[in-house]
């Protein structure tokens, strides 16, 4: 039989009790997370979301509270009543905060029972929990964690610093719909069918994009919103199809202007949340410049290990593949390569490498794996260079002993380093040799996890060149403005078909903020003059037809008035994965989707009765 509540009333919580409260009379109500039967006497950790205390029940001084004690078990509710006593100095708790003291039990409620979990909450370490699937699917159970309930409370803690920053600078929280019409941004969208006006789909946003810069028309100067977004994509750690993010946008403003607030908004919300002393003035760094030296537009800081060129050494080389990547011609393929797997490519390539400092003794086993890891990325192979008593390279037979020679010394690596190669197209040797220095520097510790470093980066391109259909598409979004002194070469490849490569030269007012390896925040200075807007549109093969069909509304709002404006949006969940030291995504959202866009605990998403499809209109085909 359970017992009422009644009138009684919960006086502290779990983890609020201090020595300085021994002799107060408390009620403490929560979940048993553990107990302990020692006979005459039950020792229960009561766990709530603020922590746990531990409570003892007496058959000598309770007798009727320590009966149901001995019939209860974990994630029971109860509720004690009774004083708070000094743990005997050896029973003291140092872990807990509220380990200096107990509850000595005078009454025991039972608010109810449970059944027993599918896993156990109570773990030391995360490599002891339960598979994700499961609890996943009983994410109740699994938010009740203490790790998971401190992730969720520092992501509330980090919103609410959000907008204290904001509001405290002038800016205006303005809500934008969930229902829109679709205006694809890259991604695919959610839609969602109208029973009212039959055939017709409102889409969920992306982003405000457009929405926020409509605001800065209708004169607002300053927005915000902690926005909900939608984009229907292929999902990884830190990715879902659904998701949080900030948005900000202001008038009359330059890029510089927009850094300074991203710098505030970052420094206010680490300091509020984690205590955490970011610099005043991030570093900037050009994307060109990011890709060069880290082949990654959002390089982790907290190591070196940077990418060196290799390329001037080996242009005299008759290796007939790298003789290929770096001329720009085919080359022989070796048996069973695929042409862009041996890197021969029509355009000119490059060979670079990162220095491993200390691991000459590389073995056999773990270069395989590297290389392995570089082919996921499009590379054809890893060639490497051990600076060990002898010096053994992969390339040594086909490059001779000088050129190897040659080749360590450009890489700056010394006695007892490895040297890591990746030849290819520009793009294939950036992708492949930025993701091998984060997977070395994770195998070889390298990453100092209690630094955090900060980094604007700017200048992106404005266009990225899709090869399936040789067609420039946009990097950003449609609306960003071209770098002013790129504004020429942007007409005249817009303007002239025999130009139209220049467009991949474009520079864009983009820029993304980035702290130990996260794209943390992106924006941009927008278009604010339908003249710009109009060529961007052409240059991405919109017809004018087209671009009404799909921005009509925004092109009219052009037309009347739009201030020079520019913003960024920042990922909450990123930002708190930062915060809260996880890796993965779902460890900072209270019901997320798994890698494959499922609910779990809901089973969604789910079948829909024939009678709501009738009502829509909708016929399911089966593919």
């Amino acid at each position: 039989m359970l017992d009422v509540l009644g009138n009684l009333e919960r006086t502290h919580t779990c983890g609020e009790l201090r020595a300085e409260a021994v002799g107060t009379q408390v009620v403490l109500m929560g979940w048993v997370a553990k107990k302990r039967d020692f006979g005459v006497f039950t020792f229960i950790d009561l766990r709530d979301r603020d922590g746990v205390t531990q409570v003892v029940v007496s058959e000598e001084t309770a007798a009727e509270a320590h009966a149901k004690a001995k019939n209860i078990r974990g994630e029971f509710v109860i509720a004690v009543k009774g004083e708070v006593v000094r743990r005997d100095e050896g029973a003291r708790n140092a872990k807990l905060s509220t380990g200096e003291i107990e509850v000595k039990v005078a009454e025991l409620l039972v608010l109810n029972d449970a059944a027993v979990p599918p896993f156990q909450l109570e773990v030391a370490g995360s490599e002891n929990l339960a598979d994700e699937y499961t609890r996943l699917k009983y994410r109740y159970l699994d938010l009740r964690r203490p790790a998971l309930q401190h992730n969720i409370r520092t992501r509330a803690k980090a919103v609410a610093a959000i907008r204290e920053y904001f509001d405290d600078r002038g800016f205006i929280e303005i809500e934008t719909p969930i229902l829109l019409k679709s205006t694809p941004e890259g991604a695919r969208d959610f839609i969602v069918p109208s029973r009212i006006h039959a055939g017709k789909f409102f889409a969920l946003p992306q982003s405000p994009q457009i929405l926020k810069q409509i605001t800065m028309i209708a004169g607002f100067d300053k927005y915000y919103q902690i926005a909900r977004c939608f984009r229907d994509e292929d999902l990884r750690a830190d990715r879902q199809p659904e998701f949080t993010q900030l948005d900000m946008e202001m008038s009359f403003v330059n890029r510089e202007q927009v850094y300074r607030e991203i710098e505030g908004m970052f420094n206010h919300v680490t300091r509020k949340v984690g205590g955490i002393e970011l610099p005043a003035e991030w570093p900037r760094m050009t994307y060109a410049e990011a890709m060069r030296r880290y082949g990654s537009d959002k390089p982790d800081l907290r190591f070196g290990m940077e990418l060196i060129d290799l390329s001037d050494d080996l242009r005299d080389t008759d290796f007939a593949p790298f003789a290929a990547i770096l001329s720009g011609t085919r080359a022989s393929l070796p048996a069973g390569e695929s042409e862009e797997q041996a890197g021969g490519l029509r355009s000119q390539g490059e060979v670079k490498c990162i220095v491993v400092k200390g691991r000459a003794d590389y073995s056999r086993k773990q270069t395989d794996e590297l290389q392995e890891f570089v082919k996921r990325y499009g590379a054809g192979a890893m060639a490497w260079i051990k600076v060990g008593d002898e010096v053994t390279s992969s390339l040594l037979k086909v490059l001779g002993e000088e050129k190897i020679d040659q080749l360590i010394a450009t890489a700056g690596a010394e006695r007892g380093d490895a040297v890591l190669i990746v030849a290819g197209k520009k793009s294939v040797v950036a992708a492949a040799l930025g993701a091998l220095r984060n997977e070395v520097a994770r195998r070889e510790d390298l990453i100092d996890r209690s630094k955090f470093e900060c980094l604007i980066v700017t200048e992106f391109p404005m266009f990225e060149h899709d090869e399936e259909t040789d067609a420039y598409v946009a990097a950003h979004h449609p609306f960003t403005s071209p770098m002013d002194e790129d504004l020429e070469m942007f007409k005249t490849a817009v303007n002239d078909p025999s130009q139209h490569h220049l467009l991949g030269n474009v520079r864009a007012k983009a820029y993304d903020a980035v702290i130990n390896g996260y794209e943390c925040a992106g924006g941009s200075i927008r278009i604010h003059q339908k003249e710009i807007q109009a060529l961007n549109f052409k240059a991405l093969g919109l017809t004018p037809e087209k671009a009404r069909e799909r921005f009509g509304f925004f092109l009219d709002a052009l037309e009347y008035g739009t201030p020079p404006h520019g913003g960024f949006a920042a990922g909450i969940e990123r930002t708190c994965m930062i915060l809260c030291g996880t890796e993965n995504i779902r460890d900072v959202m209270a019901f997320p989707k798994t890698a494959s866009a499922q609910d779990l605990m809901m089973d969604a998403p789910g079948d829909v009765d024939e009678a709501q499809l009738d009502e829509l209109g909708i016929i399911v085909r089966n593919s």
